[in-house]
């Protein structure tokens, strides 16, 4: 009898910059158990996502490829992703595997899936909170019993949600990591995040009322991430108590960062700044990839299809972008990533190029944070990138600019395509192009949790459950007084 192919789970979870996970040296423990997940695998230390947010991004994560590969490249994609390209879960249903996918159903990048389940990621429970990852176990550890019955090998992919807003951790993960009083009469930290008008009401809705400190926001995203760490631990569980744990291929990983309280970008992940570029990388294959290793190197997101199928042993016909990383886990020398290309379409249109000492940001609209056309930053000097060198370094963005149009005019060539960051140009459903930040400023808004979770999916029809969220938010309300 042939023996069994392996299985493969992937975290994809939204929103997890890698350094706020203990497992790549945050000071608060955060990720205790994904650490001894790591400790028993490969951990890459220098993983990006270039193309965010979710759309592009798990689209890359799930095919291979780049954005001018999958010609998926906003938030907002209109229409479904392209027939060109063959997804993860479609090559491995047609090699006999048992696909499910859990909590990213009606986004375009998650098509190709067997199964689908759903579950409450967005909405708080009669408490005011939103204990989003037993919700999502309550949901796929029957499904994992299920999957593990079965004669046929299972890809299991889940999006866990909760590093995204709205953190709202239970207890006692709300106070893990925060000790002060939040609502302290002489902070004013919170003030520019309650003045920006287009998140002001969503922000609102969720953020317990009279918060003045910021430092308590980043606490709850914080103790989300330690939240959900937990709840992991029980998957895992589950994994040896099944006894599958040594024939399953655990792919941690995020499709962009988070920004907290930098760069203006208050609590969401838009903005080309390292900190939504940068992501978790683990791999844990027993007796196939090493344990313990670290990986210096650059990766990118859409080197984890190519590396899944090598792992695997299963050939596909389609094209990558990226690349596999078994050379790196085995300690070969391969040939380095020392640049490439960046794009957002969230709530700006803009791209870039970076490289291991700078970072170039071109707006090609204006954007409803008032800043500067060109952006520049020495990622050695300025590792946060608060100074904006491009007035003082115009040869610089010069060369720049001209690695990055001479990147996007390969890369057109090769997939006979316009890069998709030109030709998206309803990304925000507005049905125009910006001509002014303060016209960007006072066309974009996010009105609450429903509005927020509404974008994230075409099937916005659900209006009992909308209701239910309403309530929800009156009860975070209540609950804060």
């Amino acid at each position: 009898m042939p023996q069994k192919k392996p299985n493969v789970i992937i975290f994809g979870i939204d929103s997890l910059r890698r350094d706020h996970m203990s497992a790549y040296g945050y000071s608060r423990l955060t990720t205790p158990h994904l650490d001894k997940v790591a400790s028993e695998g490969v951990l890459f230390e220098q993983h990006f996502s270039p193309s965010i947010p979710t759309t592009p991004a798990y689209a890359s994560m799930l095919t291979g490829m780049d954005v001018f590969g999958t010609d998926v490249v906003a938030l907002r994609h209109e229409g479904p992703m392209g027939d060109h390209v063959q997804t993860l879960a479609d090559v491995l249903g047609k090699n006999g595997y048992n696909t499910t996918c859990v909590g990213f159903t009606g986004n375009p990048s998650s098509r190709g899936f067997q199964t689908y389940l759903d579950y409450e990621s967005w909405v708080p429970d009669e408490t005011g909170r939103t204990p989003k990852a037993q919700n999502l176990n309550d949901v796929t550890i029957p499904e994992l019993e299920r999957l593990a019955a079965s004669e046929e090998p299972f890809f299991l992919f889940l999006r866990h949600m909760d590093p995204h807003s709205p953190y709202l951790p239970p207890v006692p993960y709300e106070r893990m990591f925060y000790g002060s009083d939040e609502k302290a009469p002489d902070n004013r930290s919170m003030e520019p995040v309650y003045n920006f008008k287009p998140f002001a009401d969503f922000l609102k809705s969720w953020i317990p009322e009279g918060v003045t400190d910021q430092e308590y926001v980043t606490a709850q995203y914080d103790g989300a991430i330690a939240y959900m760490d937990a709840c992991i631990q029980n998957l895992f569980a589950k994994l040896e108590a099944l006894g599958i744990e040594e024939e399953t291929l655990v792919v941690i990983t995020s499709d962009h960062g988070e920004t907290l309280y930098e760069h203006d970008c208050y609590f969401d992940h838009h903005g080309l700044y390292d900190c939504t570029l940068v992501v978790p990388l683990v791999i844990k294959f027993p007796g196939r990839v090493p344990a313990g290793k670290r990986v210096s190197d650059v990766s990118l997101i859409s080197d984890i299809m190519p590396t899944v199928l090598e792992l695997l042993n299963i050939q596909s016909e389609s094209g990558f972008d990226g690349r596999s990383l078994t050379p790196q886990m085995a300690g070969k020398e391969t040939k380095r990533i020392s640049e490439f290309y960046i794009t957002e379409c969230t709530w700006m249109r803009k791209h870039g190029w970076r490289t291991p000492e700078w970072k170039l940001i071109c707006a090609l609209e204006p954007d409803f944070h008032f800043k500067p056309e060109v952006e520049l930053y020495n990622l050695i000097q300025d590792p946060e990138e608060n100074v904006n060198l491009a007035d003082q370094e115009p040869e610089v963005v010069a060369l720049l600019q001209k690695r990055m149009n001479d990147h996007i005019a390969r890369r057109e060539q090769q997939v006979d395509r316009i890069n998709p960051i030109y030709t998206n140009l309803n990304w925000h459903g507005k049905g125009k192009t910006f001509t002014s930040s303060q016209e960007a400023y006072e066309s974009l808004h996010i009105g609450s949790v429903v509005g927020a979770r509404s974008l994230q999916a075409k099937d916005q029809g659900n209006a009992l459950l909308n209701e239910r969220a309403a309530q929800a938010e009156e009860k975070v309300k209540e609950g804060s007084k």
